[in-house]
């Protein structure tokens, strides 16, 4: 539920702002150019459907499933939710079947109060479960992160007091933004091998 450290800051977004998917597609995009090239392109959206607050991710990937082009492999739905007891299982599953796969980890995470509604965005894994205190394996070459309640004390019950207008909000805002930077990226890079072979 916390993204890893990563060299370059992360960007934050307030999804109160109308421009908000496109700062993210915009990010996305930027982090992707010079590290998709040749690589499936997977999206991996965490959490459970048992909880408001922890159901971003598997709500985020039932839109993008919904509005999913070819140009990318999804992974974490509310019917198929990638979540604690089959993270593991589903890593091994997309490395047998993507080589050298570009992973989008996308999840739910608590912080402070001023922070609740916000994106993150960055390069480098996210770390489901640490808002929780769980010990996870790390997700993804990028990752987005919602801060969808307070931290600090009983987060389980924090997780499912969450309200769903939040969740619902933020996952089309996230869902947006990685759709579009999806197809734009891969747009550019066909367009960039076009003219190459020129």
């Amino acid at each position: 539920m916390n993204p890893s450290p990563a060299a370059e800051a992360a960007l934050k977004i307030n999804c109160a702002d109308p421009t908000a998917a496109q700062q993210l597609a915009e990010r996305l995009k930027m982090n992707m150019r010079s590290r998709v090239q040749g690589r499936p392109i997977v999206v991996v959206c965490l959490g459970t459907d048992r909880s408001t607050g922890d159901a971003l991710g598997p709500y985020t990937g039932s839109i993008l499933l919904r509005s999913r082009s070819s140009g990318f492999d999804l992974y974490g739905t509310l019917e198929q939710p990638v979540h604690a007891m089959n993270l593991e299982e589903t890593l091994s599953t997309i490395r047998q079947r993507h080589p050298r796969p570009f992973i989008i980890g996308i999840d739910a995470c608590l912080g402070k109060p001023a922070n609740v509604g916000c994106l993150y965005t960055g390069i480098g894994p996210i770390r489901p479960g640490a808002g929780v205190r769980k010990e996870l394996p790390p997700v993804g070459d990028l990752y987005v992160s919602g801060v969808v309640n307070i931290s600090g004390f009983m987060e389980f019950y924090v997780l499912q007091n969450t309200r769903l207008h939040l969740v619902v909000t933020m996952a089309e805002t996230i869902a947006s933004g990685v759709g579009d930077a999806i197809r734009q990226t891969l747009e550019e890079c066909d367009y960039s091998a076009r003219a190459f072979s020129r």
